[in-house]
């Protein structure tokens, strides 16, 4: 083969003369992952730091706002001890069923036989529920201790067999046999629930 040189104006064919061109370097993108991190990063500092400011300034505006605690005032008599209180005495809680008992003469009706003993009661329902009231739900103590069941229908004014509603009372008579000095009578809503004693008066 001739070494043939290219006439003017010619291009002389690739290579020839030189070395080949090197391959151009393939580019990492990597570079560019590491700088928008940092780039993050430096921003998300900053936003921390204008919003710190801003709620700093804040803070210490409103206590510019805030009005002055007027001077204290210089007493010229001297300071007043505090009196005590008498504290109230506690209310006593409501029973739920209320019983009073009195004395009362008795009143024989015509079942009666013998000596009796009365006694006049008031049962008051203070319960939000409806309560019994018997005849056989009462029973008096004497004196001596001894008690005393209820005689039905030998009183004339003998308790009469209701219902309470919250809020109703009733008064009648309870007697039991013999003649005694009664002391108590013991209230029992429904022969099986709670007594309640009251003092004969």
């Amino acid at each position: 083969m001739s070494n043939q040189t290219p006439q003017p104006g010619q291009q002389p064919p690739p290579g020839y003369g030189y070395p080949p061109p090197p391959p151009a370097p393939k580019k990492s993108n990597a570079g560019k992952i590491v700088g928008f991190s940092c780039l993050g990063i430096v921003g998300f500092v900053f936003l921390l730091g204008i919003l710190g400011v801003l709620l700093g300034g804040e803070s210490s505006n409103k206590k510019a706002n805030e009005p002055a605690a007027p001077p204290v005032a210089v007493a010229s008599q001297p300071a007043k001890t505090p009196e005590a209180r008498v504290a109230a005495p506690p209310e006593k809680k409501q029973a739920a069923v209320a019983v009073t008992a009195k004395k009362t003469a008795f009143k024989a009706s015509i079942l009666a036989q013998g000596d009796y003993t009365s006694v006049s009661v008031t049962v008051t329902n203070n319960s939000g529920k409806t309560i019994s009231v018997n005849p056989l739900y009462f029973a008096i103590t004497d004196t001596n201790g001894t008690k005393h069941g209820a005689e039905l229908a030998v009183d004339e004014n003998q308790i009469d067999t209701v219902d309470l509603a919250p809020g109703e009372n009733v008064t009648g008579v309870i007697s039991g046999k013999g003649a005694f000095t009664a002391k108590t009578v013991t209230y029992t809503d429904g022969l099986i629930g709670d007594s309640v004693r009251a003092d004969v008066s």
